[in-house]
């Protein structure tokens, strides 16, 4: 029970302290001239000023609540290295019961990891217990968690001491992997370097040594092994295999002991751009098509052309020399001996021989294909005729033999069901031609038949081959037989894809990644992991997925189109996942190769120390005991050696208010009268 004297004024306490400050000021003139009754009048004044604040004694019967204790349970990913899962139990049960001794109730949350790569969110935790109870009860926070914590910054203002009971051992270590500088795309065949370093932390054991191998791999190829020094950074140098994206895995194999292995890998995606696509283009006579594949090949502003053209026909005799029918000087032996390498790729377009090219330079070319080059030959009537390159050194590299026929009617090209796999004729945008038809007719076909282990995309009169393509050891040949391309380009009967047709062509022979007919591919948006397997094949097995925490899922793919499987799947974790359909494999990240959770794995309580300091509070290691808890008084260090304290808050629950004035008005209204009749007496007999 408490009580206490409460004042309702009658009046505005202005209006009563304003009366009143002009009744004692008439009482003081009083007092100053003599009269003998003022101080009656002044007792007087001030009765009838009390009357007027209304004074009451009011009474509560009160209950007192207990106080609370938050607790924040770190439960994130790093909380299941070690044995600091366990350690959390044991904490979080003897901090139960000693609450209970103390007589505290207590509010308990779990904190996850937060979405996406936020980190463990442990002050976001509190703020909502918080927000769950009156603040005037609130008698201390504990978080019990390994230190790691993302929005220390965030730390709720509490109106007590915040604790930290950390987990871990002493003689943790661990040893990660850092790429602090990596480019978001580099130049095809080009060198450049990346920025690693491998750090050790925690207590380090001596055999951990002060060198480490990380393993480096490319698109889950071949991967090959450096030596590096620890806690140094170095430049590693790289390059890049193919066009488009490049995804770089470096790995450091787990050490003995270390806590985990999860910041062990790191994945860089870089894409792989030409700095010049350099073309050589051969026409063996001007003719009307030339200008088309001239337009495809300009209109790329990365494109450099360099343009061989022989102006005389086959049947114009004038008796001039070939060395002579040039302005100046062609530098054939400069392109086809010394800087053949350079070029991405070469277009023979209705060339014939003719005794321009010597066979030594077609020997280069040949050497060139074999050696990782692209050949297009696009043939015309020269390719069935006795001046046919095919009777030329390179004739084993080329896919189809002509028969020496060449069928001038119209036709329709259309794609094959091999084309319908292949990613250089699969989807070809049709709606081009007249009367329903997909695309423009052509006049013109060379009969070719096409060699074993081959591939004919594209047919054409009686369903011959009309785009034949094939791997020759390290590089890659077409044959177009047909020269009426440009009719297309020229919109004749409504026209046809041709500049995306050319285009793929050119990045198949270029051997780019994403026309690749072999293939398993990764994309991911957000956590969901589409996987494709391209095939010219039968449908391919199922796909093996390994998570980061190396657990395995059987991917079953389903056709979606002819040659392409599909299957898609949700990652629990964000990390690099692995994936294999027999010997294909791939790599795909979702999120840092590392989560935020396993950058810095060694428990610490120097993250939370400034919120911690802030509120009086302390840190105390798991491994060494739970710690009592004590009562402290406000503002007083609220830790010490095997304790933590809490402050006593003193909350209660009024049960009954009663209220009761003081002094009745009617005897306030005498006793003023009183005064001033005694005042009025006693001056009256003076």
């Amino acid at each position: 029970m408490t009580r206490q004297i409460l004042l309702d004024p009658m009046l505005p306490l202005w209006l009563i302290a304003a009366l009143a400050s002009v009744a004692l000021l008439a009482c003081l003139l009083a007092a100053l001239r003599g009269l003998p009754g003022w101080w009656l009048r002044a007792l007087g004044v001030v009765t009838l000023a009390v009357a007027l604040l209304n004074p009451s004694l009011q009474t509560e019967e009160r209950e007192p609540l207990t106080d609370i204790l938050l607790i924040a349970v770190d439960d994130s990913a790093s909380q299941d290295l070690s044995d600091r899962a366990a350690q959390t139990e044991a904490a979080l049960q003897d901090l139960l019961t000693e609450a209970e001794t103390e007589g505290l109730d207590t509010r308990v949350a779990r904190v996850p990891d937060g979405d996406g790569d936020s980190g463990t969110l442990v002050m976001g935790a509190l703020s909502e217990l918080m927000a769950e109870v009156p603040r005037d009860r609130i008698a201390g926070a504990v978080v019990i968690s390994d230190g790691r914590v993302h929005d220390a910054a965030q730390a709720p203002d509490l109106p007590a001491p915040l604790h930290l009971l950390k987990t871990g051992r002493a003689d943790d270590w661990d040893r990660r992997l850092i790429v602090s500088n990596a480019p978001s795309f580099a130049i095809l065949d080009e060198e450049f370097t990346i920025t690693l370093r491998i750090e050790d932390q925690g207590d380090v054991p001596a055999s951990a040594g002060t060198q480490a191998e990380i393993i480096l791999a490319i698109d889950g190829g071949q991967p090959r092994g450096y030596v590096m020094p620890v806690g140094e950074d170095i430049q590693l140098p790289v390059t890049l295999p193919h066009g488009g994206l490049n995804v770089i895995e470096f790995r450091v194999p787990e050490a003995e002991d270390e806590l985990t292995d999860r910041n062990n890998a790191a994945v860089v995606q870089i894409n792989g751009v030409r700095d010049r696509l350099r073309v050589l283009l051969v026409s063996g006579e001007p003719h009307t098509g030339q200008r088309t594949w001239r337009n495809l090949l300009k209109a790329d502003a990365a494109v450099d052309l360099v343009h061989f053209t022989i102006l005389r026909p086959p049947g114009k005799q004038d008796g001039v020399p070939v060395t002579e029918l040039s302005l100046i000087a062609f530098p054939t032996r400069e392109l086809f001996s010394e800087k053949i390498d350079e070029f991405d790729l070469i277009i023979f377009d209705r060339y014939q021989r003719r005794g321009i090219l010597p066979s030594i330079y077609l020997d280069n070319v040949r050497d060139y294909v074999e050696q990782g080059g692209a050949l297009l030959v696009a043939a015309g009537p020269d390719f069935a005729s006795a001046d046919s390159i095919f009777r030329s050194p390179l004739a084993p590299i080329l896919p189809a033999a002509p028969t020496a026929i060449v069928r001038e009617e119209g036709f329709l090209p259309a794609v094959s069901e091999l084309g319908e796999k292949h990613p250089v004729t699969e989807g070809l945008p049709r709606g081009f031609g007249l009367d329903g038809a997909p695309w423009g007719r052509w006049f013109r076909q060379v009969q070719v038949d096409a060699l074993p282990d081959t591939q004919s995309v594209m047919t054409g009169l009686d369903g011959e081959p009309l785009l034949v393509l094939d791997r020759v050891k390290s590089g890659r040949v077409a044959l177009l037989g047909s020269d009426h391309v440009w009719m297309w380009d020229r919109g004749f009967e409504g026209g046809g894809p041709q500049a995306e047709l050319l285009r793929r062509l050119a990045h198949w022979l270029m051997q780019e990644p994403e026309l690749e007919e072999e293939a398993l591919v990764a994309s991911a948006l957000g956590q969901e992991i589409t996987v494709t397997r391209r095939t010219l094949g039968d449908a391919p097995g199922a796909v093996t997925v390994t998570a980061p925490d190396g657990s395995e899922t059987e991917l079953d793919l389903a056709e979606e189109a002819p040659g392409r499987f599909v299957g898609r799947l949700v990652g629990p974790e964000q990390g690099l996942y692995r994936l294999q359909e027999g010997v294909r494999t791939a790599v795909i990240g979702l999120g840092p190769a590392a989560p935020r959770e396993f950058v810095q794995t060694i428990a610490t309580d120097e993250v939370l120390r400034t919120a911690i300091d802030a509120r009086q509070g302390g840190a105390v290691t798991v491994e060494e005991g739970t710690p009592d808890l004590r009562a402290v008084r406000e503002g007083r260090r609220a830790s010490g050696r095997g304790w933590l304290g809490f402050t006593p808050r003193g909350a209660y629950l009024t049960a009954d208010v009663r209220i009761m004035s003081l002094v009745p008005a009617w005897l306030f209204l005498m006793l003023a009268a009183g005064f001033a009749t005694w005042a009025w007496l006693r001056e009256g007999r003076d």
